[in-house]
């Protein structure tokens, strides 16, 4: 198969470079190689057989039929996005622009490409989101690809409004899609703007860990590596026309999953021990949903996937992988708002 992977430089699409490239895959890396992007992510495949690294806008159409038309895909995976929301809450255009107008032209891009190919049936484009377009969950229940649409946030509102597109160029154009929406991931190359390689990263330099409001809020925690194992699944062997939740299994609140780094930092790096003493509870982010939660049903039974990675082995896997790595993560410390509270909506 020959995949063509939008945003492969960022973190989620960079794993599913690299596990598509592992598994022997032909790969186009299509990055327009914004401030979350690194190509030093991908460094492992860059010069696998097969492999492929386009620099392209996905709101230049232009460019994105270019790419089309000289590397010829099976598969289209659309994972390049805007994805901090607090970024969304300061800059919103940006999360317009990429996350609809951007989706807009790769599907339009992809469906000229289809249709000029004589709609081939092993032409699929795959559209990955978000859970957080379902909005925020109380104590109980859980997101199924049945939950109405809910979003809260510039980011999740631009990401909800993408997959409708999806949908519609499914239904009206016939053009093969299938989608997936997954809980919160995390692990290597995680770009340091993120709560867990925040919470590592300050925690080893004796600066305070910041958590927002109560650290009640609940999330499901996914490893990144897991993640890219399922959607590769999911563009390979799902059902035309159907969504996927993907799930890590891993319920946990903010404040229970910063003090699980601490304990794991306090027996790699001691001298900043206790590291949960350095936990400092912040005003709030606007609008923060209180709960997310997956249920798993339907990737389970289809397509039978489930995580291989629990939170504990993740976490453990994730902080010894930063503190090796200190030559990836130090550069990216220097780019705009790192280590700089946004999203206050002030």
């Amino acid at each position: 198969m020959k995949f063509l992977v939008t945003g492969g430089a960022g973190f989620i699409g960079s794993a599913v470079v690299r596990q598509a490239v592992r598994d022997g895959h032909e790969v186009v890396n299509v990055d327009k190689l914004t401030y979350a992007a690194n190509l030093a992510n991908v460094a492992a495949v860059d010069n696998a057989p097969g492999y492929t690294f386009e620099q392209t806008d996905i709101c230049d159409r232009s460019a994105l039929d270019s790419v089309f038309t000289t590397h010829r895909p099976n598969i289209v995976m659309h994972l390049a996005a805007e994805s901090h929301v607090d970024r969304s809450i300061d800059g919103p255009a940006a999360f317009v622009e990429t996350n609809i107008t951007g989706t807009y032209n790769l599907l339009e891009a992809a469906r000229d490409y289809w249709n000029n190919a004589g709609r081939p049936n092993d032409f699929r484009f795959h559209h990955i989101s978000t859970d957080e377009v379902f909005g925020s969950l109380g104590d109980e229940g859980q997101f199924r690809e049945t939950t109405p649409y809910d979003p809260r946030s510039p980011y999740s509102a631009s990401k909800a409004a993408s997959d409708h597109l999806v949908r519609a160029w499914h239904e009206t154009y016939g053009l093969p899609v299938v989608l997936s929406n997954c809980s919160n991931n995390y692990g290597p190359f995680h770009f340091p703007e993120k709560l867990v390689p925040v919470v590592i990263l300050n925690a080893i330099h004796g600066q305070p860990i910041p958590i927002y409001g109560d650290g009640k809020n609940v999330r499901d925690w996914l490893f990144v590596e897991d993640h890219a194992d399922a959607l590769l699944t999911v563009a390979t062997q799902g059902v035309d026309g159907r969504s996927y939740n993907i799930g890590g299994e891993a319920e946990v609140s903010n404040l229970d999953l910063v003090q699980m780094i601490c304990v794991l930092l306090d027996k790699r790096r001691p001298e900043h021990a206790p590291h949960a003493s350095l936990i400092k509870f912040v005003d709030d982010r606007p609008g923060h949903d209180r709960r997310y939660a997956i249920d798993p049903t339907r990737i389970r039974t289809e397509l039978h996937w489930r995580p291989s990675v629990t939170l504990e082995e993740g976490l453990s896997r994730t902080v010894d992988w930063y503190l090796s790595n200190e030559d990836w993560w130090r550069p990216l410390l220097d780019r705009k708002g790192v280590g700089k509270r946004l999203g206050t909506a002030d």
